[in-house]
């Protein structure tokens, strides 16, 4: 699988993130569904992480991963709690 290495602002400086193509694309649609662009969301994950940044946006987009599955576990009422 290929890395993409792409420029990102955070905080208002640049930085180069290398990640999946599948990994850049769920950042993009977590930050489209909280109405932020995928800069701002950088940013956020940035401020809360205690990892590389790179490992930090993979294990956020993990959790999003996760946490919709949930979502939709409780939507079929399958009895999965969040």
């Amino acid at each position: 699988m290929a890395v993409e290495k792409r420029s990102v602002l955070v905080s208002g400086h640049h930085t180069s993130v290398s990640l999946e193509p599948e990994f850049w694309a769920a950042l993009k649609e977590a930050a489209a569904a909280r109405g932020i662009s995928l800069n701002r969301l950088v940013t956020e994950i940035d401020e809360k992480r205690e990892s590389n940044l790179s490992s930090a946006l993979r294990v956020f987009a993990l959790a999003e991963a996760r946490r919709r599955d949930q979502l939709a576990g409780l939507a079929e009422g399958d009895g999965t709690a969040p």
